[in-house]
């Protein structure tokens, strides 16, 4: 198997739990740790339209390759049979295309390229870039 061999909604199914883990470890880094405060959160990264926002800034920014613009769209494009709940279709589709993205790289074994993106996206959210700032929760210790 190999990742260019598969098509973009089994990359997306990689690239959703590669990036879930990033958002995961940095989440707890930040000091949440109550189940309710980690899922909140959480949706500020990895919702669909979180997800859309970020790849839509990661190609107005020129950061992606050709290559990498290549596997979003293929993502983008995958005929898919289910749709996430409370989002359009299309901002679904452009979603299951940042996830191929990193499904991708991560089974293409561009685990620094995966960790730059990653940490890129969480830097974006966190500035508000989606329209979801994270402000530092009270029970973690500022940085």
């Amino acid at each position: 198997m190999t990742p260019k061999q598969l098509n973009g909604i089994t990359l997306a199914y990689m690239g959703d739990a590669v990036y879930e883990v990033y958002i995961r470890q940095h989440l707890l880094e930040r000091g949440l740790v109550r189940p309710n405060q980690l899922q909140k959160a959480a949706t500020a990264f990895v919702s669909a339209k979180a997800q859309a926002a970020l790849i839509e800034a990661m190609l107005a920014a020129n950061l992606l390759t050709e290559e990498e613009q290549d596997i979003y769209t293929r993502g983008r494009n995958a005929k898919s049979y289910t749709h996430a709940k409370n989002t359009s279709v299309v901002t679904y589709r452009i979603s299951t295309g940042f996830e191929a993205l990193f499904g991708y790289l991560h089974l293409s074994g561009a685990t620094e390229r995966v960790a730059e993106l990653a940490h890129w996206c969480i830097d974006y959210v966190e500035k508000g870039g989606t329209g979801h700032g994270q402000s530092q929760p009270k029970s973690a210790p500022a940085k």
